[in-house]
């Protein structure tokens, strides 16, 4: 059985089974397969500068920050959705507290993009909206309160945005809530 149909029935007994997951196939060249040495990779120099190093948050620690946001939330009786992003504005974690508007979902995503996108609380830059009124058509964001970066070493790692409180300085708190939770890796 060649290569390429290990993998489609492999991917078929997943999809058979019902399970949302992830499949993965290694299709080696013929040499390769045939136990040549491998052909010799692309040489670079790390210290160069071609590569670069990033931290991003993990699942759990994004899960860890948004379970505090809802409990700091439900602790005051609101009912919020709470999204976490990592550094390049992908959503790591969406939570739902029972009760939240069907509104709360996206924006809490948006808020959280917006505050790790500027490295900045989005409370604060609601105020730069008076000098430049274009901000807000950037697409995925969200200009109001809500969002807070998550930092380490003054550079942005994720975000956690909060949406549904009746206040924005409310959805921020809760949000503050999530950052803190992190402990001494947001900084």
């Amino acid at each position: 059985m060649t290569n390429t149909k290990k993998f489609l029935a492999a991917a078929a007994a997943v999809v058979a089974a019902g399970t949302v997951g992830v499949v993965a196939a290694h299709a080696a060249a013929p040499a390769e397969a045939a136990g040549a040495a491998p052909k010799a990779a692309v040489a670079t120099d790390p210290a160069g500068g071609d590569l670069n190093r990033s931290t991003h948050l993990s699942v759990a620690a994004a899960l860890k920050a948004a379970r505090a946001s809802l409990e700091a939330a439900g602790k005051e009786g609101q009912k919020v959705s709470v999204a976490v992003v990592d550094r390049n504005g992908n959503t790591l974690v969406t939570l739902r507290g029972d009760g939240a508007g069907p509104q709360s979902y996206v924006s809490a995503e948006k808020k959280a993009f917006t505050a790790v996108s500027w490295n900045a609380p989005t409370s604060v830059l609601v105020g730069r909206l008076s000098q430049t009124p274009n901000l807000k058509d950037i697409p995925g964001t969200l200009f109001l309160p809500g969002g807070a970066p998550v930092q380490v070493g003054g550079a942005p790692v994720a975000a956690v945005g909060v949406a549904g409180a009746p206040s924005g300085d409310l959805d921020e708190k809760f949000a503050r809530a999530g950052v803190a939770a992190l402990g001494k890796a947001a900084e």
